[in-house]
């Protein structure tokens, strides 16, 4: 078993789903961050000093 999970391995296939779940953390906090810092309080100046800080929506 263990040398079917290093042949599994090898392949590249978990090398590259590795590489794209690092890529995709990195983009969720860049488009986090755009969100919180520079859209949200630009869009709050826009309709009027509202502070969109405790709005939240729960499913």
């Amino acid at each position: 078993m263990l040398k079917e999970f290093k042949k599994f391995i090898s392949r590249g296939n978990v090398l590259d789903m590795a590489v794209g779940i690092i890529m995709g953390s990195a983009f969720t906090a860049i488009v986090t961050s755009l969100v919180n810092d520079i859209l949200t309080p630009l869009i709050g100046l826009i309709i009027g000093g509202l502070d969109f800080g405790g709005l939240s929506i729960t499913i």
